[in-house]
């Protein structure tokens, strides 16, 4: 049976990608959200803006070689600001991030990626800028989410890890993960769904 995933960690290499306000139909445009499903979501990433660039002859920090395989993406402030699109976080984590640090979030971006266990971390316009240049200058270097330890770290640079605790709590217990939580407890929710009319049935007379 399901057992709730405890998340304390992610570290591995980082991803930057610069810019204040960006919002979830830069994350995923909205002509990607016919499926039923969030499948192959990670292959339209900043489908936009990585099409605007090659148009000038740069490329997206996603696009680039040195930072594929990255697990911490080190955003701005105000990041997925805009629609409510649930879409935004799944194209995120199934690209490979398994948390994202920035200076703020917008609120339902935000609780959109802790109902998937995708951490959001805050930290300050000063630290943001420092973590960047380490990833910047030696995308290889090692990157560090730690929420036991309530840091965040890139090489040689390490700042305090800011998070709501009841969030932090959350995510390190695994009560983020709702549908585990419902399967360790089968049993129960089964027998209280038995006895709801609006689920088991209307008796006839």
């Amino acid at each position: 049976m399901s057992q709730p995933s405890k998340i304390s960690a992610a570290e591995g290499r980082g991803v930057v990608v610069r810019g204040d306000d960006i919002d979830t139909d830069r994350i995923i445009p909205a002509r990607f959200l016919k499926t039923i499903t969030f499948e192959h979501l990670e292959e339209h990433l900043f489908e936009d803006d990585r099409a605007q660039l090659a148009e000038r002859g740069t490329v997206h920090a996603i696009d680039r070689p040195e930072y594929q395989g990255a697990v911490i993406m080190f955003v701005g402030s105000n990041f997925g600001c805009g629609s409510s699109r649930e879409h935004a976080p799944q194209a995120i984590a199934r690209w490979g991030i398994k948390a994202i640090v920035g200076v703020s979030f917008a609120e339902i971006f935000f609780g959109n990626s802790l109902m998937i266990g995708l951490p959001c971390a805050t930290v300050t316009a000063e630290q943001s800028e420092h973590l960047m240049r380490a990833v910047e200058r030696d995308p290889s270097v090692a990157c560090r989410v730690s929420l036991l330890e309530k840091t965040i770290a890139a090489g040689h640079v390490s700042v305090p890890l800011g998070m709501p605790e009841s969030v932090r709590s959350s995510l390190m217990s695994g009560n983020w993960d709702a549908t585990s939580l419902l399967l360790e407890h089968y049993e129960a929710v089964d027998k209280v769904s038995a006895s709801l009319p609006y689920v088991s049935g209307w008796s006839q007379s």
